[in-house]
């Protein structure tokens, strides 16, 4: 069983910028593919951004990848999301979420996540 702590979130002005991080509970954070998805009121779970074990490959949402980086410190168990020229948009909860899929170095499939944090909340006025 693994858990992960979403951290960071807050109120922020559009422009601005928010660094998030998760921390996993687990001694083989290295052995995961990680994810950070988020959900706005009434909509899906949206995938944004994944990284592989080692931190060499990631991928993201096209409409982010200009403006959100992820990245990875496995000897502190920890993802992070920076995210900079945040729009009234990028308002949701944010999760950071772990996969054991072994057939990819990178998932952007929910379903492929087992474990999910409890999620962070980012608001960002206008």
């Amino acid at each position: 069983q693994v858990q992960l702590v979403e951290s960071g979130g807050g109120l922020v002005q559009a422009g601005g910028s928010l660094r998030l991080s998760c921390v996993a509970s687990t001694r083989t954070f290295s052995s995961y593919i990680m994810g950070w998805f988020r959900q706005a009121p009434g909509k899906e779970r949206e995938f944004l951004a994944t990284i592989s074990r080692f931190g060499g490959t990631v991928n993201y949402l096209d409409s982010v990848k200009d403006r959100f980086t992820i990245s990875r410190d496995n000897a502190k168990n920890t993802l992070y999301l920076q995210m900079n020229s945040l729009k009234p948009g990028d308002t949701a909860v944010y999760y950071c979420a772990a996969s054991s899929v072994v057939s990819t170095t990178t998932t952007v499939r929910a379903q492929d996540y087992r474990y999910w944090g409890q999620g962070t909340q980012v608001t960002v006025s206008s």
